[in-house]
């Protein structure tokens, strides 16, 4: 690929975002009716492509398991305030009130409590007994200290989720995870990252996770671009992990990873983009944080707004656009993109002639420059 001459001294690889690429109508199209949008992790078979983000702004255990009674994949944060505070509901309506210009101070005092593993167990069990898939996730740091108590409540998908996560991270301090071992070692499939380019994402696949998070400073409440720097538009990442995936299933002889879009992915359009990228689900959460029953209220924030002494977030407003089914299956009373995500999906898909998910991966794409609209 062409590297771009940034100065005399520095050379840059070209990358896209959303915004930047366009989907192609082909020669045939579809019924909407008839298209599939179901995809298969491991055992277990969802009839959406999505996962709700492990976020206090978009997932309880209520709104998990009305997520998962939709067909969608409910992720719990397993460090949020669901396992610290028995009853973090007044905590959540005091985060929603707070001035912007204490927001942050005060999210670090209220984030400050313990884990709690007797929590853990019984936010997961609670999610469980509703008779919905169950996965919870932790941050690489937290995972050596709440893994067994994490299995042991009954999770059916692991996740380890930070900003970045490597295979090989190194430490003087700590001895780090060894992913590969604790990977290998687990008895539940678990999806690791986030990840942005090829390299990184092989050697995350060689460690056995069954999924892969591709994203790095692209949500909507990073300012991880701001704050450190670093930022991998999300076209460009997805399609370069989609390459590495591409090249583990000849290296393994036939183990296919699956690859989630995890950040900047706010609209329908952006989920279409997602799985023509070669995606084969997306994470969201600020797109869920607009449901009436999102526990944020109408703000959306991840862990890095409430980092103890380095924070690389947000809480930001995102509104409300309507119930939880309305955002997934409509009926859409706006025409931006926020409601209805999965029906604007299917008549993508049935436009463009593809019936499943997996087909629409190889749907044609240009460049398009920067167009929202």
């Amino acid at each position: 690929m062409n590297e771009i001459e940034i100065g005399r001294g520095k050379r840059g690889r070209r990358a896209y975002s959303f915004d930047d690429i366009a989907i192609v109508p082909s020669r045939r199209t579809r019924d909407p009716e008839e298209v599939s949008v179901g995809w298969q992790i491991d055992a277990y078979h969802l009839d959406l492509p999505i996962i709700a983000a492990p976020m206090d702004s978009v997932m309880s255990p209520r709104t998990a398991i009305a997520f998962g009674l939709m067909g969608g994949l409910p992720v719990l944060d397993l460090e949020g305030l669901w396992t610290r505070y028995a009853d973090p509901v007044p905590l959540l309506e005091e985060i929603a009130a707070l001035d912007p210009a204490s927001a942050t101070a005060r999210m670090q005092e209220i984030y400050r409590a313990e884990i709690q593993p007797e929590l853990i167990v019984e936010r997961l069990r609670e999610v469980r007994a509703a008779g919905v898939i169950v996965a919870g996730a932790l941050s690489p740091q937290r995972t050596q200290q709440f893994w067994k108590t994490v299995v042991d409540a009954g999770v059916d998908l692991f996740v380890i989720r930070g900003t970045t996560v490597s295979a090989e991270h190194v430490s003087g301090r700590a001895e780090p995870l060894n992913l590969k071992r604790f990977i290998y070692e687990l008895d539940v499939p678990v999806i690791v990252g986030g990840v942005a380019n090829y390299t990184p994402a092989l050697h995350l696949m060689r460690t056995g996770a069954a999924g892969v998070l591709v994203g790095f400073g692209g949500g909507a409440a990073h300012t991880t671009r701001r704050t450190l720097g670093i930022h991998a538009p999300i076209a460009t990442a997805l399609a370069d992990v989609a390459a590495a995936r591409r090249d583990y299933l000849d290296e393994s002889g036939g183990r296919y990873v699956h690859v989630i879009a995890d950040g900047g992915v706010g609209t329908s359009g952006d989920i279409v983009k997602a799985i023509a990228c070669g995606a084969d689900a997306v994470m969201l959460g600020a797109a869920l944080a607009r449901a009436a029953e999102a526990p944020g209220a109408g703000f959306h924030w991840g862990a890095e707004a409430h980092h103890p002494t380095l924070p690389r977030g947000e809480r930001m407003p995102v509104g409300t656009v309507g119930t939880l089914e309305e955002i997934l299956f409509g009926p859409s009373r706006v025409a931006d993109g926020t409601t209805n995500l999965v029906g604007a999906l299917r008549r993508a898909m049935a436009t463009t002639g593809y019936l499943e998910v997996k087909e629409f991966q190889r749907v044609e794409v240009i460049v398009a420059g920067h167009h929202r609209s």
